[in-house]
């Protein structure tokens, strides 16, 4: 079911859905193992399409933090909070961002962990979601995003890495994880402190 409501999405808008396949369990772990988000406050969700990682943050969050996922699609926000009913999940575009925070009595959150297919988006929408992520970030702060393990040698994710490098200077890959439709790793990005 989960797989057949993907393709519906993808097909219905391939511009905001990157691929026709939830993430595995895997990169869900390494994803969010890798943004700290067992450590964090506060902790933003960027497109959490049908709620994979969505469903490993809630479990690996502290009791007291603060978890909001945003995400675009109407169908998607409805699959995540009946999979994840114990999540805020706002239906909206993570480049609203700050204002969300800001309405919780929030300016900053520890760590983005973010679904989101950027290769496919446009640089305008790339750059306004990356300054969001950027804005409301605190000093130190991780924003994670995963890319399929060709993308380094296509034009389109290597257009995407150079924005990366240009909103966070400090990028680092984690392996791949192979077991994913398609393999797939993780950038992590840290916010530069004052």
């Amino acid at each position: 079911m989960e797989l057949i409501s993907f393709i519906k999405e993808y097909l219905a808008s391939p511009k905001h859905v990157g691929g026709w396949a939830p993430s595995s369990r895997g990169l869900a772990e390494l994803i969010t193992e890798t943004a700290g988000v067992h450590e964090a406050k506060t902790v933003l969700e960027f497109g959490p399409g049908t709620g994979v990682f969505t469903e490993v943050i809630a479990r690996k969050i502290q009791s007291n933090a603060t978890f909001l996922a945003i995400e675009i699609s109407e169908e998607f926000v409805k699959q995540t909070r009946e999979r994840c009913p114990n999540v805020e999940v706002i239906h909206d575009s993570a480049a609203n961002a700050p204002k969300h925070l800001a309405a919780r009595g929030l300016d900053s959150c520890d760590c983005i962990v973010s679904g989101l297919p950027f290769a496919v988006f446009d640089p305008s929408l790339q750059d306004e979601i990356l300054n969001a992520a950027h804005a409301v970030l605190k000093p130190g702060g991780a924003f994670v995003t995963f890319t399929y393990f060709f993308s380094p040698w296509l034009p389109r994710g290597i257009r995407f890495y150079r924005r990366l490098r240009g909103h966070f200077p400090n990028v680092e890959k984690t392996h791949i994880v192979w077991r994913n439709v398609f393999p797939a790793f993780v950038y992590r990005c840290i916010k530069e402190k004052d």
